[in-house]
């Protein structure tokens, strides 16, 4: 008997892989009877994600147990693995499967990705197999793409690659997560800072980038100017103009704005230039996995974990194409597809007002259908097998939606407008410009509406004009502003941050041409480090915007220059296990490279403990967060004497007061959290004792961040907060 043992990745994309086939489902596994493809039937198993795992540092040495500078570094001589506890039982099932002496062959048909592979190579190296292997490689789970795979399976050989980049980018973040994490938290240890800082070769970096942006928020010294706009009438038709000179439209001084206003007050306006400029925008590209999480996080707030997830779920129940991918376009076989798709698309009351198409096929557009650009995997697209949104769960039908309205602007002429730039001078002397835009022709916007850019805003719709025509100026106004700060990223912006490795870039079009760009972290990994910055308490994330907190600012800190923190080397790590995958470079090298970088992390941390200078208020800060839950802390110490009664104010978690609350109930309460910033036990007992706090800085109302200090106000019994004036601001 000739019988092969399938492997799948998860149980549902095992029962994808058995859905064509008569088949019986059993504990474990499916038993698929004789077909067309396996004469003699198959069975097939699963795994359930990670059924193995790298054995901790203890298991090679009991002496790497306990956390401690004298046993460091810890670099094991090779690299084992074991079967997860709580996946024992599934682990017997396929061991036992592969023992049967009918089995005469495995096929390796985890999610065609290098993660996949490993998972499964794994457990047959656990299982000690000896049977020969191939490998199962499709991107959807279509009936059609999984029998078309089954009869065209790949040699063991031409995956293997694959499966050594997986296991050198485990080894090597195991590496240096074990070493750096211990080395940074016995080193804060000896600063009072209890707790344990996790390290990573993408994490750590990722983290850094938003650490330097909030840094850069809290430097950021804003400044007030003052703009003029003047309303223009000329016969019947008006319009609005700023004032510029030399382009810059911003006024430093209050006094010249003022004068510039009254000047230009009812002056005669000639219009001295206008300038037609037509732009044409082509429709977007076909999604990879980045540019569909940056687009469902600007349209719908979904963190880019959400949407790997229901894209996960899509592909699943086959209605697109693997999401884990890299690239933005498709293979002229996939192309050939899109007319079953489109015509079946067509008949759903969502989409039947785009039809029918104004480019019937796209077959011959390089911009979407280009075999060398595409890697492992094309991009992702709505398969054959359409789905009605409707009969999806809300969330999938957003994400669902996106991909589906990509594939059909795709197919759609480009977008075009006039810009028009209007160049109005007052009396012969002060500039004005004006600047609106007007469609020509929609084209692909009509499929997709573009999020309004805030750019709009300043664009108007103006009447049609003539080199020097005359009027006069019918009204000027003053408009007073302030200069912003760099914005903190959202999570979107995160996810392209990483993929161009600290160079952020939101425009489509850019981060297709640096698809090959060294970033940080895969297409498959970025949302999971996200998540594992805000699980280790690095990030918060408020209203889609990421914050770093005190504990990632001191990680930061901590790590300084390190390379560690470097994007560049990160990135640079990422191009060389890229090589291993391609079979370009060694894997053994590679982590040879790991351990000595180990051991310089370890020199660095050590070298750049001696110019620690943290301030007193961030290690107050974190003690007493990392301290809250235990008895007996210095959280029910004494600050000061209430400002309202005879009793003592002590930290209550969430805020300060007084411990006569249940003998006299007296109210006196101040929020630790103020504008942003926790208010420090410090702070606390200066207030009771002086009536007003040090400076604290970085309080954030709206984008803006300023200083100030909070003040007792004894006649109304109350505090008050004191911003400090710019000029003043040191």
């Amino acid at each position: 008997m000739s019988i092969p043992l399938i492997i799948a990745e998860k149980p549902d994309q095992g029962a994808k892989l058995a859905a064509p086939f008569p088949h019986k489902k059993m504990k474990g596994y499916i038993k698929i009877s004789a077909n067309h493809i396996f004469p003699q039937g198959a069975y097939l198993s699963w795994a359930v994600g990670h059924l193995c795992e790298l054995i901790p540092p203890e298991e090679y040495d009991i002496k790497w147990k306990r956390w401690s500078l004298d046993t460091l570094p810890i670099l094991p001589h090779t690299f084992q693995y074991k079967v997860k506890k709580d996946k024992w039982n599934q682990f017997k099932v396929i061991k036992e499967l592969l023992n049967l002496s009918e089995i005469n062959e495995v096929i390796m048909a985890g999610d065609a990705e290098r993660e996949g592979e490993a998972i499964v190579r794994i457990i047959l190296k656990q299982c000690q197999n000896r049977k020969p292997l191939k490998r199962l490689w499709i991107s959807s789970l279509t009936e059609k793409a999984v029998l078309k795979g089954f009869q065209n399976l790949l040699t063991e050989e031409s995956t293997r690659s694959i499966y050594y980049e997986a296991m050198s980018r485990a080894c090597a973040d195991w590496l240096i997560g074990m070493n750096a994490s211990r080395i940074y938290s016995l080193l804060l240890q000896n600063k009072g800072v209890r707790d344990v800082f996790s390290t990573g070769r993408v994490q750590t970096p990722t983290l850094a980038l938003i650490v330097k942006r909030e840094k850069e928020i809290e430097d950021f010294k804003s400044e007030p100017f003052w703009e003029v706009k003047a309303i223009f009438q000329i016969k019947d038709k008006k319009y609005e103009g700023k004032w510029h000179q030399d382009q810059e439209s911003r006024i430093m001084e209050h006094r010249k704005a003022l004068a510039i206003a009254q000047f230009c007050e009812g002056k005669p306006a000639r219009i001295e230039e206008i300038e037609k400029e037509r732009k044409e925008f082509q429709p977007p590209l076909l999604f990879n996995l980045s540019s569909l999480q940056a687009t469902a996080n600007q349209r719908f707030k979904f963190s880019p974990k959400k949407t790997l997830d229901i894209a996960q779920k899509l592909y699943v129940r086959g209605i697109i194409s693997y999401p884990r991918s890299d690239s933005s376009f498709v293979t002229n076989e996939e192309a050939a597809m899109f007319s079953e798709t489109l015509n079946k698309l067509k008949q759903l009351s969502q989409y039947k007002e785009y039809f029918p198409l104004p480019i019937p096929s796209i077959v011959n557009n390089k911009r979407y259908v280009n075999e060398k650009k595409v890697t492992d995997h094309y991009a992702i697209i709505p398969t054959e097998q359409v789905a009605n949104p409707s009969s999806l769960e809300k969330d999938e039908q957003l994400i669902y939606d996106l991909i589906v309205r990509r594939l059909i602007a795709a197919h759609y002429d480009k977008s075009i407008f006039d810009y028009t730039t209007i160049h109005t001078i007052v009396d012969g002397r002060a500039k004005f410009i004006s600047k609106g835009k007007q469609l020509i022709q929609e084209g692909w916007k009509q499929v997709i509406n573009s999020v309004k850019d805030k750019n709009d805003e300043d664009e108007q719709v103006l009447p049609v004009l003539q080199i020097n025509e005359d009027g006069t100026v019918k009204k000027t106004t003053v408009k007073e502003g302030k200069t912003q700060p760099p914005k903190r990223y959202t999570e979107g912006q995160l996810i392209t941050l990483m993929k161009t490795a600290g160079k952020f870039i939101e425009d489509s079009e850019m981060q297709s041409i640096l698809r090959k760009t060294e970033g940080l972290g895969t297409e498959a990994t970025r949302a999971g480090i996200i998540t594992v910055l805000k699980d280790r308490k690095y990030i918060e994330v408020k209203k889609n915007i990421v914050y770093p907190t005190k504990k990632g600012v001191l990680l930061i800190e901590s790590v300084g220059s390190s390379i560690l923190a470097s994007p560049e080397m990160t990135a640079k790590w990422e191009q060389r296990l890229h090589e291993i995958g391609e079979g370009k470079a060694s894997p053994n090298i590679f982590l040879e490279q790991a351990k000595k970088l180990s051991i310089k992390l370890i020199e660095d941390a050590r070298e750049a403990e001696k110019n620690w200078l943290f301030s007193g208020e961030l290690l107050e800060e974190l003690s007493m967060l990392t301290s809250k839950n235990k008895k007996g802390n210095s959280s029910k110490k004494k600050l000061g004497h209430c400002k309202k009664c005879e009793g003592s104010v002590i930290d209550k978690g969430k805020f300060y007061g007084c411990t006569n609350y249940q003998k006299t109930k007296c109210d006196f309460t101040i929020s630790k959290k103020i504008l942003g910033k926790t208010v420090s036990q410090k702070n606390m007992s200066k207030l009771l004792k002086e009536n007003k706090t040090d400076i604290i800085k970085g309080f954030q109302k709206g984008e803006s961040s300023f200083d100030g200090y909070l003040k007792w106000n004894q006649e109304t019994n109350n505090i008050q907060f004191i911003s400090i004036p710019i000029s003043t601001s040191t």
